[in-house]
C-alpha cells in the first residue's frame, strides 16, 4: 500500500485551496487512472479526514502521522482504512471522544481549539466548541421528495438504502448514496436541510413579483416557485453558466423558466440599466460569503481560510444589499442569507441595511444544522416602510 502513501503525499502537497477538494480529486484521479475504484476512495477519505482534523495535532507531527491519526479519529466510510492504522492504537470504536482519550494513553495529543486558529465573533448563540466537537463527524446528504414520495420510499428500502425522515417529505441519506439509480430523477431535489428551512420563512402571495437576484443554481427559487406558481419570478446571476444550469433544473421539474438576467448586483449602474426602476414585491438576497456555515462538510475551506476574506465578504454584502433593496417596494421584504456563522457577514450586516431608518427587521435566524449533520444558515426578514423614502 506504500503507492497510496505516495498519492496521498502527492495531493496534500499539490492542493492550495483554489477550488473545492472534490474538484481537486477528481481532476488528480483523471491524470492517475491506474487508480482503482478502491484507491480513489480510500485517498479521497484520507484527504478529507487531514484536512478536518490534522490542524488539532502539533506541526512537527510528520504528515503520515497526522493523516493515521486524523483517520482514527474521524467517522469514516471507508473500512479499508482500517488497514493504514498502527496495531497498536487498538480498535477504531466508540465516539471520536472515546478514540482521542486511545491516542492520549499512547502519549498523542489532540485538541479541538486547534481546529478553528482564529476568534472572529459568532453568530447568535452558536459556539466555538459545537463547531469544533461535529467536524470528526461525517456529514449527511439531504434530498427533498417532491412528488411520488410512496414509490421513492419503496425503492429505497428496496434497495437497501440507510434514511430517515428528519421533516415532511426531507430526507437525510449517507453522501455516498447513489440516487440516481433507484430514484427518477425529478421526484428529488438535492438540497442541504438547513438551506430548505429557508423556504419557511418566503411566505409567496398570489401575483406577487419576486427577484432572487443572487441566484446560483437556482436552488432557493425552487424552492419558492414550489411553495407557488401564481408568482412572478425574476432570477439574476453573473454566471451565465450557473444560469443555464438553473432553466435546466426548472426544466427537470416541469417548470416554466423564470426571467433570467446575467447581472452582477454589486454593480449599482449595471443593475440600473436593466432593472431600469422595476419595483419588486420580495427580494431573496442570499449573497456571496464566506461558507463558513457548510465548512462541516467542506474541510478544505476551514483549513485554508484567512481571516481577512470576512472583511471582504461583509463589503461585498454591504454593497448587494444596498443596491437590491433600491429595487423593493414599500412594504415589501428583502429575504437576507448567508451559509455564515460570522456575526460580521449576518447581524452586521442587517445593522448596517437598517442604519437610515427605511428598513425594520422583522426576524432573524441563525439555522444551526449540526444536529442533523447539515449545513448552517443565517436569514433575516427585512422590511421596507411603507412610507419609505427610498420608495
Amino acid at each position: 500500500m506504500r503507492y497510496i502513501w505516495q498519492h496521498i503525499r502527492a495531493v496534500i502537497e499539490q492542493y492550495n485551496g483554489g477550488i473545492p477538494l472534490s474538484h481537486f480529486l477528481k481532476n488528480y484521479f483523471r491524470i492517475h487512472p491506474k487508480l482503482g475504484s478502491r484507491d480513489r476512495r480510500i485517498i479521497s477519505e484520507m484527504a478529507y479526514c487531514y484536512y478536518r482534523l490534522s490542524r488539532g495535532l502539533d506541526a512537527s507531527i510528520p504528515l503520515e502521522d497526522k493523516v493515521r491519526i486524523s483517520l482514527f479519529i474521524a467517522e469514516t466510510s471507508v473500512p479499508q482504512i482500517t488497514t493504514f492504522l498502527p496495531a497498536e492504537w487498538g480498535p477504531k470504536a466508540g465516539s471520536p471522544e472515546e478514540r482521542i482519550m486511545q491516542l492520549q494513553q499512547q502519549g498523542i495529543d489532540f485538541t479541538y481549539q486547534g481546529l478553528t486558529g482564529f476568534d472572529l465573533r459568532l453568530s447568535g448563540s452558536f459556539t466555538y466548541e459545537s463547531w469544533q466537537e461535529a467536524m470528526p463527524l461525517s456529514p449527511l446528504l439531504f434530498i427533498r421528495i417532491r412528488k411520488r414520495k410512496e414509490h421513492c420510499l419503496q425503492a429505497l428500502t428496496a434497495a437497501g438504502v440507510e434514511y430517515h425522515e428528519i421533516r415532511k417529505n426531507v430526507l437525510a441519506l449517507r453522501t455516498t448514496t447513489a440516487l440516481e439509480k433507484w430514484l427518477p430523477a425529478d421526484c428529488y431535489v438535492v438540497q442541504d436541510a438547513s438551506s430548505q428551512r429557508t423556504g419557511d420563512y418566503f411566505k409567496p402571495v398570489h401575483g406577487e413579483h419576486w427577484w432572487d437576484c443572487c441566484s446560483g443554481a437556482g436552488g432557493k427559487s425552487l424552492l419558492l416557485r414550489e411553495q407557488s406558481q401564481k408568482i412572478r419570478l425574476t432570477v439574476s446571476d453573473k454566471r451565465a453558466t450557473i444560469l443555464h444550469n438553473l432553466k435546466e433544473r426548472f426544466r427537470l421539474y416541469g417548470y416554466e423558466s423564470p426571467e433570467t438576467l446575467q447581472l452582477d448586483v454589486s454593480d449599482p449602474e449595471a443593475v440600473n440599466a436593466q432593472l431600469q426602476g422595476r419595483k419588486f414585491s420580495n427580494i431573496i438576497c442570499d449573497v456571496p460569503c464566506s461558507g463558513s456555515g457548510t465548512w462541516f462538510r467542506t474541510p478544505e475551506q476551514l483549513f485554508f481560510f484567512e481571516t481577512e476574506k470576512v472583511r471582504q465578504f461583509a463589503a461585498l454584502q454591504h454593497s448587494i444589499t444596498q443596491n437590491a433593496i433600491r429595487y423593493l417596494k414599500p412594504g415589501g421584504r428583502l429575504i437576507y442569507i448567508t451559509c455564515s456563522v460570522f456575526h460580521a457577514e449576518n447581524e452586521a450586516v442587517v445593522e448596517a441595511i437598517l442604519e437610515d431608518g427605511d428598513m425594520v427587521c422583522e426576524k432573524h435566524e441563525l439555522i444551526n444544522g449540526l444536529a442533523d449533520r447539515a449545513d448552517c444558515m443565517f436569514i433575516s426578514v427585512i422590511k421596507k416602510r411603507a412610507t419609505s423614502g427610498g420608495a
